[in-house]
């Protein structure tokens, strides 16, 4: 059994496993390439954001490192106040306008002296020191400490550093002496840093850089830098939009964060406490605990980019260290990026590129469906066509025309198919056609043995009316008495398998078999004896001959099938039934009769047609008698008896 199914089947897969085949590759080589070069430019912008991070975290606090170093040279700073409290006043002023992250900027005294110059701008600051409006600085002064008469003020300058107001303010709670940077500071004996811590007089969480004086160690000159100051510089949603990034100190403790939620706690905690960091805030983020153990891997201290796993997630992590002009050592900044984000472009690519090659795959199953049914059409066509051709219905037809021009060939090779066994099938009995051209095999070459009841028919004087006629009437009467003899033949199962003259030879149970074939030659002979006594009625009537015919019909064994040379053959069948046929056609001029039949077809056909029995006759060629019966008509031969004695 052939395994077969139709075109739109063969051309949607087709179609199908083309497009999958050339766009999944394609769309999976733009995808993983898509996805390194974004893991490629999500690398390089982290490290640019720990370049631009540190640098900003740097400026931030170099500024301050600079003002505290020139501070602690400078004489006027030296001296307790009130002593210079003016030129104290305009240095601290100047230093903290060049330095916009600086929340203040401070000395120190042994004797609890304190001057601090304060950056009024931010609007919480204000409130903190119920500031009057326009105040651009406060000054705040605590001197001779151990006399009697403290001075204690909170003095309001605007930007032009012209006063706006003064209040006394308490001392007693505020000691600088007491200060986590004055205390490094004075046992150090260099610059130092501080923090985060919670400074006294503004209690917001607090980076410090403070030094000693160069001529005094214990008088300290410090700047207070505002934690969420750095926190700002800690932006990373330029690279991700999860991503973080976040600054410890050399104990682990996170310093700032750059969410402004753990910000927010961070700021709280500080605002609490004035020891160190609270443990807690290292449980804002679950990444703390990864970078304080790759920070000090060698591979990963000073740049170096870790592939980590957090909460199921992968991640891409890069450390870096940070310090200061030798000062808050041990800092460093950590950025943490989900890969999934840097790939999300690369997979909404994916995904756009999938539904894109989904409709181009939806477009060409409908492209291949309706190419299909174009072709299956006119395949169709021509598969019709075959089969009629192959069932010897060959009349004319006009060609299929398709815009394939591999169909338009096909349908005129048919054509000239259908043209070359139409005219095959006018020298060649149809059924003998259609066996040969259909046949899976060899049988119909090969003459075998078989019964056959075989009809010869003969035109009475034939000769006299060829003289009595032109070639060419002659041709036209007798082409029409065979068309009608070839019709009948074939309506009653017969194969006309031989003209001969005016003669033509009919055969039933070959090529195809006929159980009936007896009965069919009788009905047949019977039918063609009737159509032409019609016609011969037409033909008295139009001035044409009259065509009285003869028949003789007998069954037996002959052998059928092809013969002649290699190059060319002729199906026939040969025997002594054919002569037999053949010479019971000719006996009818001597009986004065139209059909006669053998002993051997009427025992076939007992009982199913009305004979009379002519007795035993020699036949040419034959060394026993033939017995020979007319053949009347349809009925019974019991009709016969009794009407012969009833006469």
């Amino acid at each position: 059994m052939h395994w077969s199914k139709p075109l739109r089947l063969h051309l949607g897969v087709l179609v199908v496993a083309s497009l999958l085949c050339t766009s999944t590759p394609i769309i999976w080589l733009a995808f993983s390439h898509g996805r390194e070069a974004a893991v490629s430019a999500g690398v390089q912008q982290m490290r640019e954001m720990s370049l631009r991070l540190i640098e900003g975290y740097r400026n931030t606090l170099q500024g301050g490192t600079e003002a505290v170093a020139l501070a602690s040279t400078l004489p006027q700073l030296a001296s307790p106040p009130p002593q210079d409290l003016q030129a104290k006043q305009e240095f601290l002023i100047e230093a903290l306008r060049n330095i916009p992250n600086a929340t203040s900027i401070y000395t120190g005294y042994p004797d609890g002296s304190y001057v601090q110059v304060i950056n009024t701008s931010r609007r919480d600051v204000r409130q903190t020191l119920a500031a009057p409006d326009g105040t651009a600085f406060a000054i705040r002064t605590i001197a001779e400490r151990q006399s009697a008469d403290v001075i204690s003020t909170l003095r309001f300058l605007d930007s032009q550093a012209r006063p706006l107001g003064e209040k006394n303010i308490d001392y007693a709670s505020f000691d600088p002496r007491q200060r986590p940077w004055y205390q490094s500071a004075v046992r150090d004996g260099q610059a130092i840093s501080i923090g985060p811590y919670v400074a006294g007089t503004l209690q917001v969480p607090t980076l410090t850089v403070a030094a000693p004086m160069r001529d005094n160690a214990k008088v300290v000159v410090g700047i207070n830098i505002h934690l969420q100051t750095v926190g700002r510089l800690l932006d990373a949603q330029g690279i991700a939009p999860r991503a973080r990034a976040y600054i410890i100190d050399d104990a682990d403790d996170l310093v700032a964060h750059s969410d402004p939620a753990i910000m927010q706690r961070l700021l709280d905690i500080w605002s609490k406490s004035t020891g160190p960091a609270d443990t807690t805030a290292n449980s804002f983020d679950s990444s703390l605990e990864t970078v304080a153990r790759l920070r000090h891997d060698p591979a990963f201290a000073n740049g170096g980019l870790a592939r980590i796993e957090l909460d199921g997630e992968r991640h891409l992590l890069q450390i870096a260290p940070v310090s200061v002009s030798g000062l808050f050592k041990g800092d460093v900044v950590a950025i943490v990026v989900p890969l999934e984000d840097l790939v999300a472009q690369a997979n909404r690519l994916l995904i756009h590129n999938l539904l894109i090659a989904a409709g181009f795959l939806i477009a060409g199953v409908a492209a291949s469906v309706i190419l299909s049914r174009i072709v299956s059409r006119s395949l169709n066509k021509l598969a019709d066509e075959a089969r009629r051709i192959g069932d010897l219905d060959v009349g004319e037809k006009a060609a299929s025309h398709s815009w394939i021009s591999e169909i338009n060939t096909l349908a005129t090779a048919l054509a000239a198919s259908r043209h070359a066994i139409r005219q095959f099938a006018l020298y060649v009995p149809r059924e003998v056609v259609r066996r040969i051209v259909g046949s899976e095999d060899r049988t119909m070459v090969k003459a075998r043995r078989q019964e056959v009841t075989v009809l010869f028919t003969d035109i009475r004087d034939f000769t006299t009316i060829s003289e009595q006629h032109s070639p060419e009437d002659v041709v036209d009467i007798l082409s029409a008495y065979f068309e009608l003899l070839n019709t009948i033949a074939e309506r009653h199962g017969g194969t006309v398998v031989q003209y001969l003259g005016d003669s033509i030879f009919v055969m039933w149970n070959a090529p195809v078999e006929d159980l009936r074939h007896a009965e069919n030659g009788c009905r047949c002979a019977l039918a063609m004896k009737a159509a032409i006594d019609a016609m011969n009625e037409t033909n008295a009537g139009n001035g044409l001959p009259e065509l009285f015919t003869r028949f003789g019909l007998h069954t037996g064994p002959a052998v059928v099938g092809s013969f002649g040379a290699i190059s060319r053959q002729q199906y026939t069948a040969m025997g002594d039934t054919i002569n037999v046929a053949s010479r019971l056609e000719g006996l009818n001029k001597q009986f004065n009769t139209s059909i006669l039949l053998s002993a051997a077809t009427r025992d076939a056909v007992a009982g199913q047609f009305e004979m009379r029995p002519l007795g035993l006759v020699q036949v040419k060629g034959r060394a026993e008698k033939v017995d020979i019966w007319e053949l009347a008509g349809v009925g019974s031969e019991e009709n016969i008896d009794e009407r012969k004695v009833a006469g």
